[in-house]
């Protein structure tokens, strides 16, 4: 069975009476272990297929199915459980919070979960050891690099053991070296059987993963195989 099932999905927005149609009627489907670049110029819809992919907003009508489950109809605090359990979350932004240790944002998602601290420790600083940041625990997110606030922004989105990383413009506000690194960490992830879904616009970053949906407006034009795929070797120096 696969992971994600997206059938005839649409998505429109309504205000004073105006619609504005943002999907239209989507079908394809993720299997585990996939690499899936959704591709697509700003305002094709992709953000908002990701926040519907991720629990973060509804479809207006069609069918999601989430590793089994028909997620089309659940109620905002069933999506977000949904959220907490089954996903996680790079942002171009980063998203870390200010004056707070690298250790304690890894933690916070480990924080309504049946874990004890000692438990949570363990968990954050084996996610952080994975993503090359095992010197940094103890740092402040407003002393690390741009690219180390990317990373500690992926191993927080692991440290739940998610079912899927989505990973939105990961790459946006970093320099090329950094970007690469980032890339490098997703592709090694994937490598180890996570499922990666990547949101961009960079042609060049797409094609680090191994699948692109490119979405115009709204619409999917093409869904297939990536070709001549960018593998980010040679960015294995993550201790910078």
């Amino acid at each position: 069975m696969s992971l994600i099932q997206i059938q005839n999905l649409k998505k429109q927005y309504e205000n004073e009476g105006v619609v504005t149609p943002v999907l239209a009627g989507l079908n394809f489907q993720i299997e585990r272990g996939e690499f899936v670049a959704i591709m697509g110029p700003s305002g094709s819809g992709k953000s908002t297929l990701m926040h519907i992919l991720g629990f973060l907003d509804k479809l207006s009508s069609g069918k999601y199915i989430f590793d089994g489950r028909d997620v089309s109809s659940l109620t905002d605090d069933e999506l977000a459980q949904m959220r907490s359990k089954s996903v996680g979350f790079v942002f171009q932004a980063f998203n870390l919070l200010p004056r707070t240790t690298v250790l304690e944002n890894v933690m916070l998602p480990l924080v309504y979960a049946k874990y004890s601290e000692s438990e949570r420790k363990q968990k954050a600083t084996a996610a952080l050891e994975s993503v090359g940041l095992a010197h940094r625990l103890e740092y402040f997110t407003n002393q690390l690099s741009g690219g180390e606030k990317q990373r500690v922004a992926i191993a927080r989105a692991l440290v739940n053991e998610p079912s899927v990383i989505f990973a939105d413009e990961p790459t946006g506000n970093l320099d090329s070296k950094s970007g690469l690194q980032v890339m490098k960490i997703l592709q090694d992830l994937n490598d180890k059987g996570n499922t990666i879904i990547l949101v961009t616009h960079e042609q060049y970053t797409a094609a680090h993963a191994k699948r692109a949906i490119k979405l115009k407006d709204g619409e999917i034009v093409e869904d297939a195989l990536i070709t001549n795929r960018q593998i980010a070797a040679g960015a294995t120096d993550l201790k910078k």
